[in-house]
C-alpha cells in the first residue's frame, strides 16, 4: 500500500476515498463487488454506531452498513 492508501474502516467519518483494492475473497467479494465497491468507486463514512461496529457509509448514492471485519478489507486512496 502507498502512503496515501488506508484500509476503510481507518478512514474518518466525513473524510471521502476512493476504492483502489479488495482484499477480500469468496462470497463476502462477491457481496462488495454487488453492492458497487469497484475500484474507483468513492465511499464516505457518515456515522459510526455507539460502540463503533457497524458503520454507515454512503456508496453509490445508497448508506450501507459495513462491520470492520469487512470495511478492513477495502482498500482506499485518501486524496
Amino acid at each position: 500500500m502507498n502512503r496515501n492508501q488506508i484500509t476503510l474502516d481507518q478512514l474518518p467519518v466525513g473524510s471521502k476515498a476512493n476504492v483502489t483494492m479488495l482484499t477480500s475473497d469468496g462470497t463476502t467479494r462477491r457481496r462488495m463487488l454487488d453492492l458497487g465497491v469497484v475500484n474507483g468507486t468513492e465511499i464516505e463514512p457518515l456515522y459510526r454506531s455507539p460502540s463503533g461496529n457497524p458503520v454507515a457509509y454512503l456508496i453509490r448514492g445508497a448508506v450501507i452498513a459495513l462491520r470492520s471485519d469487512v470495511s478492513e478489507k477495502i482498500v482506499v486512496s485518501v486524496s
